[in-house]
């Protein structure tokens, strides 16, 4: 898979890295020259200019690419460059870093935006993980705003507790994609039972999140 990273900085370098470990073919755009010197990425071909200059995506080979990630520090520049991906040279998937969270809302469809990455926000939700049993909190927004991951973990008073998996009503528009216990994932079946201290995560579109949410918590 042909993967172009718009942004070298710490962020763009390190999906970069990761990316090349799993054997795709990277190609980082930045506009300083001594990113390139700097980053130790052994693997990735480079691109020194303005991402949003159409002639830097041409020469970067947009319309071969099958993922461009918009990772720079620059919101503008992300939804700029997540726009002329998907208009100009119709790249299937395009993913855009979201630094502000209050341009959060404009990181969808209108913008060429396929999934967006709000770092602020997903640091938040992990926090809220950590200290929020027994409530549900929002991972990551996917499908442009329409749907989300969302993560419960199951407190001792849960009316979950011993039920089947294919036995709760779950909402229709809400899948139950993993089970972590114990640190460990398991792919959930109809048979596994829930136990207290489970982390069930769900995709499930934000408008069910409520009817989610309203099904798991404790009964008063």
């Amino acid at each position: 898979m042909k993967v172009v990273i718009a942004g070298a900085g710490s962020v763009g370098s390190s999906i970069a890295r990761e990316l090349l470990s799993h054997g795709h073919d990277v190609l980082l755009i930045d506009e300083k020259p001594e990113t390139e010197s700097r980053s130790e990425l052994t693997g990735a071909a480079w691109l020194i200019g303005d991402a949003c200059e159409l002639t830097t995506l041409k020469d970067a080979g947009m319309d071969s690419a099958d993922v461009v990630v918009s990772a720079t520090g620059d919101d503008k520049v992300n939804l700029v460059v997540s726009l002329l991906a998907k208009t100009e040279f119709g790249v299937a998937r395009t993913v855009g870093r979201v630094n502000n969270p209050k341009n959060d809302w404009m990181f969808d469809d209108s913008w060429g935006v396929d999934v967006a990455v709000n770092t602020p926000r997903l640091m938040t939700a992990l926090v809220e993980e950590a200290v929020e049993v027994g409530d549900l909190v929002r991972l990551l927004t996917l499908q442009t705003g329409v749907a989300s991951m969302v993560e419960f973990t199951v407190p001792a008073a849960s009316p979950m507790l011993g039920a089947r998996v294919g036995s709760v009503p779950w909402p229709q528009d809400s899948t139950l994609v993993a089970i972590l216990r114990d640190d460990a994932p398991i792919t959930p079946t109809g048979d596994d039972v829930i136990e207290g201290g489970d982390e069930l995560f769900f995709v499930t579109t934000i408008a069910a999140e409520d009817e989610l949410r309203a099904l798991l918590a404790p009964k008063p």
